[in-house]
């Protein structure tokens, strides 16, 4: 990294917060069944650490709080926490939230067992198939998950262990997840002796990744900004990745 801009982020970090923002303990909704991004038992996940020392580094204190993923937006909406991680897909500027710069992206892609031979590139392809999702992938994915809606074949279902569950034991033929957490459920199940028997899955690109589908919603500007601050320092001097590697290579 150039050194003069990484004394400016230091710098940057270093500055006195807004009155309005000081010191402050911030409330933040996160999804209860995503790990390895979000561990409620354990208040930590990588997306859960990353907004902890970002907002730390400008003085606040991050109060994270786990709900089923499709209630996220809505303790935005009912006034109980000052910021979520993602808004789902909804409207949440009209409720008095400000994005922030995305922290974490998700890689979503579309899973099949590898005997079935299925190919997806079009959205035609999942005529006549069960899909199973997490919940708000409807309105992100409107193309290709609207016709199976319609159809009758598609779930949303908030923990995602269920997800291997039913692709392994063949209740459903098509599991749209991030690549991570799909993998990270996998490994669990592998340790469960009563689990059902692991067969080998296909990984099927079906969209390209759009960080703006995962900003943060804060409901103050000055902590949104003092955020957006934190994480531009978390990446430039190596913490950002570092937190990363911490999970994902355990």
């Amino acid at each position: 990294m150039n050194p003069s801009l990484r004394r400016r982020l230091l710098l940057g970090a270093a500055l006195p917060l807004s009155a309005a923002a000081k010191g402050l303990t911030v409330r933040m909704a996160f999804g209860e069944k995503i790990p390895p991004f979000c561990f409620p038992q354990t208040a930590s996940g990588i997306e859960v650490d990353v907004f902890r020392e970002a907002l730390a580094l400008r003085g606040h204190t991050l109060e994270p709080l786990f709900f089923p993923f499709a209630r996220v937006p809505l303790e935005f909406k009912a006034g109980t926490v000052d910021a979520t991680m993602t808004d789902l897909g909804q409207d949440l500027t009209q409720y008095g939230g400000h994005h922030g710069d995305t922290a974490v992206v998700y890689d979503n892609v579309l899973i099949t067992l590898r005997e079935r031979a299925l190919k997806l590139r079009q959205p035609r392809d999942l005529d006549g198939l069960r899909v199973v999702s997490f919940p708000g992938a409807l309105s992100r994915f409107p193309a290709w998950l609207e016709p199976v809606r319609a159809a009758g074949h598609y779930s949303e279902i908030n923990d995602q262990a269920v997800h291997v569950r039913l692709l392994m034991l063949g209740r459903c033929d098509v599991v749209l997840s991030d690549r991570t957490i799909f993998r990270y459920f996998v490994k669990q199940a592998a340790r469960d002796p009563a689990g059902p028997a692991l067969r080998p899955v296909v990984e099927q690109d079906f969209t390209q990744v759009n960080p703006l589908d995962y900003r943060p919603v804060f409901r103050s500007t000055a902590v949104r900004d003092d955020f957006n601050a934190g994480l531009r320092l978390l990446k430039a001097n190596g913490r950002f990745q570092a937190i990363y590697d911490r999970y994902l290579r355990a």
